[in-house]
């Protein structure tokens, strides 16, 4: 949301309509557009088994069944009134690049990645296109683009397919389901299904945590994640929310959604080895005393990839909405400073510019 006339206001009002603007922002963000859900507390049981329990209750809602939560107004009130500690921090703007998609269309072309903005990429691979969480339009609800889609919605493949992690704006954009063709499939968690069909998407496969279903050369499995839902139309918690693991003969693809660090990145990780690119979220974090619980930072998205196993780490969910406190441009140079600290490897992680495309390496012999 922006103001009109704050370049020609005085000082103290200029500062008051900036507040007024963050956090107008925030309350979108936390309340629609899922920067967090209204969690004081999480109480982690972090075994094994826990991923397996059952997960929506008798009165059909769903839960984490790791953790438990105690919601509190109070605490939604007072991280739009605080200050935030990133006041006055300035981080580059979202790097874009120009990207007509035309490759899409050739089948000859090497296995890629292509970051659209936000959560979404554009997986090519061997002549097949899918998407994890496509958004192309202007806003999430409320917010408005901070960079153009990186790909024309054109470009995208009648027959690709697309995973959704959630049900926010942010991740399920009603303009972007529409826009594309009538034939892109579409593969979603619990409860999401009858959305896509209400508009016209007949090609959608609803699933729970742990299921699988193939698509051609292509196992889809619908996989646990530290989150919550909410949509006008839709309670929280009525719909699932997920990870996806999207694999062939030939390469496995991670895609994490919307989700707090927990220990399921080690399962997958000993579930399916060898994943070639993980697509790991590393914004919309602060302040951690309430973000925490549903959004990893730079840190625990690098501890996610390391648990992972994968052969390299592609960011994503930053510099495309501004939902949290930190600068949207902030996140990249806090996981370059994470995988400094750990003494990673930088080449294995890779910050792509909006429209960037990141032509995955063959596998060493």
């Amino acid at each position: 949301m922006r103001f009109d006339g704050v370049a020609g206001a005085s000082f103290p009002g200029r500062m008051l309509l900036s507040l007024l603007q963050r956090r107008t922002t925030a309350m979108f963000a936390a309340l629609l557009v899922g920067g967090t859900a209204a969690v004081a507390t999480l109480d982690i049981r972090s075994t094994r088994e826990s991923l397996y329990s059952p997960h929506q209750a008798a009165n059909g809602r769903f839960f984490t069944p790791w953790a438990t939560s105690d919601r509190s107004l109070f605490r939604t009130l007072r991280w739009m009134f605080s200050r935030s500690t990133y006041a006055g921090v300035q981080a580059p703007p979202t790097p874009i690049v120009p990207n007509d998609g035309s490759y899409l269309s050739d089948p000859s072309e090497p296995p890629s990645l292509t970051w659209v903005g936000h959560a979404s990429y554009v997986v090519q691979d061997s002549g097949d296109v899918f998407l994890t969480d496509p958004h192309f339009t202007r806003r999430a609800l409320v917010p408005s683009r901070l960079a153009p889609p990186g790909l024309p919605m054109t470009s995208i493949p009648n027959d690709a397919f697309a995973v959704i992690s959630h049900n926010h704006y942010d991740h399920l954009d009603d303009g972007t389901v529409t826009g594309l063709a009538p034939t892109v499939g579409w593969y979603v968690p619990l409860g999401l299904a009858e959305w896509f069909r209400k508009r016209g998407r007949h090609d959608v496969t609803e699933l729970d945590w742990w299921q699988t279903e193939t698509r051609g050369r292509w196992k889809i499995t619908c996989l646990p994640s530290q989150h919550w839902s909410l949509r006008i139309g839709q309670a929280e918690n009525e719909t699932l929310w997920c990870a996806w693991l999207i694999e062939s003969d030939e390469r496995r693809y991670f895609f994490a959604g919307d989700t707090g660090y927990f220990h399921g990145f080690s399962e997958f990780g000993r579930l399916f080895p060898g994943i070639d690119a993980a697509l790991l979220p590393i914004g919309a974090y602060a302040p951690r005393w309430f973000m925490r619980p549903h959004h990893m930072d730079p840190a625990e998205a690098y501890q996610a990839f390391r648990d992972l196993g994968a052969r390299f780490m592609l960011a994503m969910h930053w510099g495309t909405f501004d939902l949290t406190d930190e600068p949207p441009g902030q996140p990249p140079s806090e996981l370059l400073e994470a995988v400094s600290n750990a003494n990673g490897d930088p080449t294995r992680v890779r910050v792509l510019a909006v429209g960037e495309r990141f032509v995955l390496p063959p596998r060493s012999p």
